[in-house]
C-alpha cells in the first residue's frame, strides 16, 4: 500500500511538473532556441521561468538536505538520496558541454522531451529515443574510456 501511495505522489508531482513545462513554454523547442539565441532575436522570458523554478526549488532542496543530514525520511516516508558534492572534473565538463550543445541544437532537454512524447509530437519521440540510446551506450563507452 505504501508503494502505491509513493507511486501516486510521484505521478502527481510528475504531472504537475509536465503541466508547468507546458504552461511556461519550456516544452516548445522554438521558445528555448529563442532564449539561447543571444546574438539574434533573444527571448528572455525563459529566464523568468528559470528564476521562478529556482525560487521555488531552492528552499525545498534546503529542507531535503536538512532532513537528510538528520537521517529523516522525506514527507512521503521514502528515504532521501541526495547527490554528494564533488569537484569539477573533465568528465563533468564534457557531459555539460554535450548537454548544452544538444539543448542548443534541438531546444529540448529530458523533461520537455517526455512532455512532447506525451503530447505525441515527433521531435519529442526522436529526442527520447536518442536519449535512451545514449543511456544504453553510456556504460560500455564509459568502460572503454576508463581503461
Amino acid at each position: 500500500m505504501k508503494h502505491h501511495a509513493q507511486a501516486g505522489q510521484a505521478f502527481a508531482i510528475g504531472l504537475l511538473f509536465g503541466v508547468g513545462l507546458l504552461l511556461s513554454g519550456m516544452s516548445n523547442p522554438q521558445k528555448v532556441i529563442g532564449f539561447l539565441d543571444l546574438a539574434g532575436a533573444w527571448d528572455p522570458s525563459l529566464a523568468l521561468v528559470m528564476g521562478g523554478a529556482i525560487a521555488v526549488g531552492l528552499p525545498l532542496f534546503r529542507i531535503a538536505e536538512s532532513r537528510s543530514q538528520r537521517q529523516l525520511p522525506s514527507w512521503s516516508g521514502a528515504p532521501i538520496h541526495l547527490p554528494g558534492k564533488s569537484g569539477i572534473t573533465p568528465r563533468l565538463v564534457l557531459g555539460s558541454v554535450l548537454f548544452g550543445i544538444g539543448w542548443g541544437i534541438a531546444g529540448i532537454c529530458p523533461g520537455p522531451g517526455l512532455v512532447l512524447v506525451g503530447s505525441l509530437q515527433w521531435p519529442g519521440l526522436v529526442f527520447v529515443l536518442a536519449m535512451v540510446a545514449g543511456m544504453l551506450l553510456f556504460r560500455p563507452l564509459d568502460k572503454v574510456l576508463s581503461r
